[in-house]
């Protein structure tokens, strides 16, 4: 399968742990609410040689994909975290950085990615969806408490 081109304008590359800082400095604003939280310094610490980031010509954030290869389940591999930059929405890029991930854990023998979002998240239930994802009914309490997710399951 051939992946989808990135956006003339940028570069994609495998994370590093200092790409932290610029990641929390601009989520909150590219996702309209607070999700910084979401992601910990230790997502990059440890999963950045398996996570993505996209950088336009002048260097700045265009994208991320913060995935890893679950130590747990040797088939799965799992997206726990992405962001696009809103003026590159809708150019291909969350497309072509996915692709790339999945590329990256078929070559690791995972047959299997996850990922999981809110039942609210509409934008990312049909993103995932268009993808290929299989999407669960929201699996009540699932990250405790009042905390309903959506599964979502995509074999390579």
């Amino acid at each position: 399968m051939a992946l989808s081109p990135t956006p003339d304008s940028v570069t994609t590359r495998s994370a590093r742990p200092e790409d932290f800082e610029a990641i929390v400095a601009v989520v909150d604003t590219w996702w309209g609410r607070p999700v910084s939280g979401l992601l910990n310094r230790l997502h990059l610490d440890h999963f950045h040689r398996t996570s993505l980031v996209a950088e336009g010509e002048d260097g700045e954030l265009a994208g991320f994909v913060v995935g890893f290869l679950s130590p747990s389940r040797p088939g799965e591999a799992y997206i726990h975290f992405t962001g696009v930059a809103p003026g590159m929405r809708r150019t291909g890029l969350a497309r072509s950085l996915y692709e790339r991930f999945f590329a990256e854990a078929r070559q690791a023998g995972r047959t299997v990615v996850k990922a999981v979002t809110s039942p609210h998240n509409t934008r990312s239930i049909a993103f995932h969806t268009a993808l290929g994802f299989e999407c669960s009914e929201p699996v009540a309490d699932y990250d405790g408490p009042g905390q309903d997710r959506v599964v979502f399951s995509r074999r390579l």
